[in-house]
């Protein structure tokens, strides 16, 4: 995992959670373009989280990058609404996310790829991909030619269609116990029982993974079926903020 400058982003997460708190409640249509902008920044750090590592241009990228494509995105994004097509809209707030997800997306896979596309890939990794593969995608492509770049292996748009050819990574995997093992001394440190319980439950630390109706009722938590997934997010965002910021290791975001 890429390591990147933790202090800088703590002051960024202040910074924006401060502005978050500052700012009126408004309809969408009457928030100024900064506003509006600010406003949707933690979208743009929860699509760029959802990026897996492989594609952070093979260690090339920080989240803190794929975050900054992000905002250009989203600020690219804000700037082409429609208000008038948007205020038809029987879920504004849902067809306004819409709208800015894609193009949120959109903008980290070309950063994504433009960052992958000076990394050669060797002639004989291609060779014996091609003589493997039983995928048309794969062999027509590397018919084309003897010197490929990852950016070739990835066909991308600002919507959700583009495709993406994987190749086996063969590279030592992580001693997932002990990272889980790390990961639990540092809750147990830091946060409170239902805090842990909660992280533990979500991300299968050691059980299990759970949706949150299953860690409702394990931990007693009642309510309808939408507030318990509200509940068990909003516990979860909580413990993962108050990790980033009493510890110092740049990995604990990115592990969870």
């Amino acid at each position: 995992m890429k390591k990147y400058n933790i202090d800088n982003y703590v002051r960024y997460q202040k910074d924006l959670k401060e502005t978050l708190n500052n700012l009126p409640g408004l309809f969408f249509d009457e928030y100024t373009r900064d506003q509006l902008i600010t406003k949707f920044m933690p979208l743009t750090e929860n699509l760029a989280r959802k990026f897996a590592t492989s594609h952070q241009a093979i260690g090339v990228l920080s989240i803190n990058d794929l975050i900054q494509a992000g905002h250009i995105g989203l600020i690219k994004a804000v700037d082409k609404i429609d208000w008038e097509v948007l205020n038809s809209s029987n879920n504004i707030e849902q067809t306004i996310k819409s709208f800015l997800s894609k193009r949120i997306k959109g903008t980290i896979r070309r950063y994504i790829n433009h960052n992958m596309g000076d990394i050669k890939i060797p002639e004989w990794k291609i060779n014996e991909v091609r003589k493997s593969s039983d995928n048309p995608a794969i062999n027509n492509l590397l018919s084309k030619s003897k010197s490929m770049y990852l950016g070739d292996f990835t066909m991308n748009s600002d919507d959700d269609s583009g495709s993406v050819i994987e190749i086996e990574d063969d590279s030592t995997e992580y001693n997932v116990d002990l990272m889980n093992e790390y990961i639990l001394a540092l809750l147990k440190k830091h946060l409170t029982e239902r805090e842990q319980d909660v992280i533990r439950l979500s991300y299968g630390l050691d059980c299990d993974k759970h949706d949150a109706v299953e860690i409702c009722a394990i931990l007693g938590i009642e309510g309808s079926y939408k507030k318990k997934g509200v509940r068990i997010s909003e516990i979860k965002r909580k413990a993962i903020d108050k990790l980033i910021e009493k510890t110092n290791d740049s990995q604990v975001a990115d592990i969870l």
